[in-house]
């Protein structure tokens, strides 16, 4: 199945038409690669990309966030007022204190939690998993990580690696939009936006509802 301008303007109604032509065709020639080529299963991906990508606008993290922002999103880094507001509309700095030490990244003196944040159509974020994505693709996603915000290609194959590498095809086989979720985002943050472009993927590719 091909996917055509039109049926993704449906599916991501407020996605601009630029937008969308910068991603289509690697979309329609990438995704066989990794067998999500069942409308079932391309409805799952385009919901979900939807959603990380704020249909299809932003090709890296936002992380200007507000002192209140800060405490309320990342609680865990910034206990208190008074630290939050020292980071507060720093996004570099506000990058390597809440991804440093984990996934792969060094401390926050580093550079690691802003040089690979999340970029691409599902975010990717973490030196593990640029370096992981990077060897699967055949691209140097550790010393080029803008890659993925440069190249529409790159950024659909950056997804797909992920995708499968969560094994999600066969969670979109069972329709399980919240398990799918979780093993995106590691919780359920935005689950009603994510079913929302879900359902009007299955309406406009006529998947039944029951499936």
């Amino acid at each position: 199945m091909q996917l055509s301008q039109s049926l993704i303007k449906d599916i991501m109604p407020h996605a601009s038409i630029d937008n969308i032509r910068y991603y289509l065709s690697a979309l329609n020639s990438v995704l066989p690669e990794y067998e999500i080529t069942t409308p079932l299963r391309m409805a799952h991906f385009l919901a979900q990309i939807g959603h990380e990508s704020g249909s299809l606008k932003y090709k890296q993290e936002n992380l200007n966030y507000s002192t209140v922002a800060l405490s309320s999103v990342f609680s865990k880094y910034f206990p208190d007022a008074t630290l939050a507001a020292e980071y507060a509309r720093k996004p570099e700095l506000i990058a390597n204190r809440v991804y440093a030490d984990r996934m792969g990244n060094g401390d926050e003196d580093s550079g690691d939690g802003w040089r690979y944040r999340g970029r691409g159509l599902i975010q990717l974020t973490g030196k593990s998993n640029y370096q992981r994505c990077g060897e699967a693709i055949g691209q140097d996603l550790l010393g080029q990580p803008d890659l993925i915000c440069s190249e529409p290609e790159i950024a659909v194959r950056s997804a797909c690696f992920y995708w499968q590498s969560r094994k999600l095809n066969a969670l979109a086989d069972q329709d399980e939009l919240v398990a799918i979720t979780r093993k995106i985002n590691g919780g359920i943050h935005g689950l009603e936006d994510r079913a929302a472009f879900l359902n009007r993927a299955k309406q406009f590719m006529s998947i039944d509802q029951g499936v």
